[in-house]
C-alpha cells in the first residue's frame, strides 16, 4: 500500500512515497509555487511518473501543514487527481501522544509529526527534536509519550531575510557554515552571526530543557530539517533524522487507521 505524504511548511513542501515503513521517493517543491490545485496536481503525477510510480498506486495521502491558506487547494487537488482517502494531521485527530500544551489546538501539525515520528523510532525514551527549518522549532516528548512544549525561535533563513529586509546595507548571503568566528567582510560577519547564533541558541535550550524536563535521564536529542545538516559535526544532535516528518505523518495515518 503506497502513502503519498505531503509535509506543507512555509518555505517547502516536503513529500515522500511510503511503502510500508520504507521511503520509496523523497521530493522538495517550493511552497509558494504550490498554485492551483491542477498546477500541484500535475506536478505530482510528473514527479511520480519520473520515478516510475503510477499515481494510481497512490492508496491514501497524509497530510500535515502549517500553511491555511493552501488546504482548501491541497484537498481538491487530491480529490481530483487521486481520489483516494486523504488523512489530515490537525488538532483534535487522535495519535497517542499526551499534549500537554495548555491549548493543545496550537501545536503545529509538523511538531506532532515529528514527535511521531521521533516516538516510534525511539520508544520509551525521553526525546529533544530541533526542526530547522523557516523557523527553528524545540520539542520535548517524555518516554511516556508525554508532549511537554517546547520553543520556536527564527530560522537562519528568517534571520537573513530580516536583516537584509530592515537595515539599509546589510543583504542576502549564502547559508553556510563560516570558516571563522569573526567575519572579515560584512558577508562573513552576517554568516557568522546566523550560524554560530543558532548554534548557541540551541545549546543553551537544549541543556535548560534537560535540566527542566529531565534532571535525572537521559534524553535523545534529534535533529531534522533543511538547516540541520550544517551542524552535523558540531555535537549538538546525538542523531539527524532527515525524513522524520513523513515517518510520523505515516505513523499517525496508521493509528488512525487502527482507530476505526
Amino acid at each position: 500500500m503506497l502513502k503519498l505524504c505531503l509535509d506543507i511548511g512555509n518555505t517547502h513542501v516536503l513529500g515522500g512515497v511510503i511503502n510500508e515503513n520504507k521511503i520509496m521517493l523523497r521530493f522538495r517543491y517550493a511552497t509558494q509555487l504550490i498554485g492551483t490545485a491542477d498546477q500541484f496536481g500535475i506536478f505530482l503525477i510528473q514527479i511520480l511518473q519520473a520515478n516510475h510510480i503510477p499515481a494510481k498506486k497512490i492508496s491514501a495521502v497524509a497530510i500535515s501543514s502549517v500553511v491555511p491558506s493552501y488546504d482548501y487547494t491541497i484537498r481538491h487537488m487530491i480529490t481530483r487527481y487521486f481520489d483516494v482517502p486523504c488523512f489530515v494531521l490537525q488538532s483534535g485527530v487522535k495519535t497517542g501522544l499526551n499534549i500537554k500544551y495548555k491549548n493543545p489546538n496550537e501545536v503545529g501539525a509538523d511538531r506532532i509529526a515529528n514527535a511521531m515520528g521521533a516516538v516510534t523510532e525511539f520508544p520509551n525514551k525521553n526525546i529533544i527534536i530541533v526542526d530547522m527549518g523557516t523557523a527553528t522549532t524545540v520539542c520535548v516528548i517524555t518516554k511516556k509519550r508525554d508532549y511537554l512544549g517546547g520553543a520556536i525561535l527564527p530560522g537562519m533563513r528568517l534571520g537573513m531575510e530580516a536583516l537584509k529586509n530592515h537595515t539599509a546595507k546589510l543583504m542576502a548571503v549564502d547559508i553556510e557554515i563560516p570558516t571563522t568566528y569573526i567575519g572579515r567582510t560584512t558577508r562573513g560577519s552576517i554568516q557568522a552571526g546566523l550560524y554560530y547564533g543558532q548554534l548557541g541558541a540551541l545549546r543553551e535550550i537544549i541543556a535548560a530543557f534537560k535540566r527542566e524536563a529531565f534532571p535525572h535521564e537521559d534524553a535523545i536529542v534529534i535533529g531534522t530539517g533543511g538547516f540541520s545538516q550544517l551542524f552535523k559535526d558540531k555535537q549538538l544532535f546525538d542523531v539527524i533524522l532527515p525524513d522524520l516528518v513523513l515517518h510520523g505523518l505515516n505513523k499517525a495515518y496508521l493509528y488512525s487507521l487502527a482507530l476505526n
